[in-house]
């Protein structure tokens, strides 16, 4: 199998972490490659017509997309367990995603200073991506803490991708202000060789 790949991307580094925590890191081939919201990929674009990564192309040719999709079928390929059966799983799934939310959010906020020239760029909407941003955080700390202090599964992986990105693109915002549960539980996380093994450059 190939995964479409780009370091900076919190839903491929999401992917990327789940092989890792199932030891099939070295069961898919990461195709790196440069892409942006303009100007995709064009082997991407003939993956997956959405142009948008992660998307994880098959043996049989078949293209998985988008993050939460390819997470489900590597999962289920290799019985990772990441996904529990019952009524905790709809709580795994809403933790994972909450963190694919922020990381919506703030990719977004990248893209609107990282590829618009200043002059198109509206404050306004940077602005109110990181109001949900902040709500989705507050929520993690106050509700979410009991979960994610429980065993691993693909929403604690989520949410540490999410708030990875927040590190690498948004540190200035300082998201653990008030949020100090989160942020210990991130920092003890974020040591787990899965995370280190999938730290992008900034």
């Amino acid at each position: 199998m190939k995964l479409f790949h780009s370091p900076a991307s919190p839903f491929v580094r999401k992917v990327v972490v789940l092989l890792h925590e199932l030891g099939k890191a070295d069961d898919v081939a990461l195709n790196t490659i440069t892409t942006t919201a303009f100007a995709s990929d064009a082997g991407l674009k003939a993956a997956n017509p959405l142009g948008k990564l992660p998307a994880l192309q098959r043996e049989d040719g078949i293209t998985l997309y988008d993050s939460r999709v390819i997470t489900a079928y590597l999962d289920d390929l290799w019985d990772g367990g990441m996904y529990p059966a019952g009524s905790g799983r709809w709580d795994m799934l809403t933790l994972e995603a909450t963190g694919d939310g922020i990381m919506d959010c703030a990719v977004s906020m990248a893209y609107e200073v990282r590829l618009r020239p200043e002059a198109q760029q509206s404050p306004e909407w940077i602005e109110a991506q990181w109001g949900k941003v902040e709500r989705a955080l507050d929520v993690l700390n106050a509700r979410w803490m009991g979960n994610l202090n429980g065993p691993v599964g693909m929403g604690h992986i989520s949410v540490a991708c999410a708030l990875g990105y927040l590190d690498l693109r948004h540190d200035a915002r300082g998201w653990r202000n008030g949020r100090a549960a989160l942020a210990a539980w991130y920092d003890a996380f974020a040591a787990r060789p899965s995370m280190q093994a999938t730290a992008p450059a900034a």
